[in-house]
């Protein structure tokens, strides 16, 4: 990993065995006695990811669980992998670790994923933040590419190619960011992400944390990426329209990694959702919004405020 040990805050690692025999790596953030708070992290990522004030965690009362999906860090991979497929590992997951009822968020890539368990745990989702959360490919509706930098757009191109296509994009990006975040570039991405002003701002800002995130997750390869790509160009394994738990929709207007129509789409067909859209951040929002977004996820925003 490209990052010191005294870098990363306290916390407790976690590995479950699967009934399949795979092993799922989680980490334990906060308040061991707080609530059950699930964290989905994007794509590329990984569970070694915290807020820049870790302190947050405890004082909003939270027992902060983040985890590497399948074919990231070091859970093992699950090829073919749908996005509802999320589902079964995360109730292996609480279950291993005690828990009931959870709050729960997803940002970026794992915004599909943490609507995949809104909609198939109804019961034990107590709310749900999907963050800049991609919206399902193939819909007739929504012009799925448009809006995207010239990165992604190639991407997803080689996803809709297939596994192999994927496979050796991922891989090339991969080298990529491990060797530009060694230097602490922003740019680690590559040279066809280009991000708005307002992300470059906040990648300078948070760079360390970026570069353990991301050097986390593809530390042994590209798996996690590559079946990432593949699931979201896939039919999702359930429809957004059947949630039914309070799901709040947070994106910003100069996104270029996932445009602000995937957000507007989503918002239209999810029952009851909230959209917070800001029309000067991008995909990686600002400092400021985070306490709010934790607020309303632990019910201490007034219903007028939200």
């Amino acid at each position: 990993m490209l990052v010191d040990a005294e870098e990363i805050p306290e916390h407790i690692e976690h590995r479950i065995t699967l009934p399949d025999g795979r092993i799922l790596a989680a980490a334990e953030w906060g308040d061991p006695d707080g609530i059950p708070f699930l964290a989905f992290h994007g794509t590329p990522g990984g569970r070694i990811g915290w807020w820049k004030d870790p302190t947050i965690y405890r004082r909003f009362g939270l027992r902060r669980i983040t985890y590497d999906r399948a074919g990231y860090g070091d859970s093992t991979r699950l090829p073919g992998r749908r996005v509802v497929d999320v589902v079964p590992d995360i109730e292996r997951l609480t279950e291993a670790l005690g828990i009931d009822r959870f709050l729960l968020t997803g940002g970026s890539g794992g915004g599909p994923h943490a609507l995949a368990v809104a909609a198939r745990m109804p019961d034990r989702v107590i709310r749900c933040l999907a963050d800049v959360s991609v919206a399902p490919y193939g819909v007739t509706d929504l012009d799925w590419l448009d809006g995207m930098t010239e990165g992604n757009v190639k991407e997803f191109g080689a996803a809709i190619a297939g596994e192999d296509a994927a496979a050796a994009l991922c891989n090339d990006l991969r080298l990529t960011a491990l060797n530009r975040l060694a230097d602490d570039r922003i740019d680690w991405m590559g040279d066809d992400y280009d991000l708005s002003e307002a992300d470059r701002d906040q990648m300078s800002k948070h760079i360390v944390r970026v570069r353990a995130h991301i050097s986390n997750g593809l530390a042994a390869n590209a798996d996690g990426w590559v079946d990432d790509l593949l699931a979201f160009v896939r039919p999702w394994g359930f429809d957004v329209e059947s949630i039914r738990v309070p799901v709040l929709l947070v994106y910003g207007r100069t996104d270029v990694l996932v445009p602000a129509a995937h957000g507007d789409w989503l918002a239209k067909r999810i029952p009851g959702a909230i959209a917070w859209v800001d029309d000067e951040t991008g995909h990686l929002g600002d400092d400021e919004s985070i306490e709010r977004q934790y607020a309303w996820l632990t019910g201490r925003l007034a219903a007028s405020a939200a």
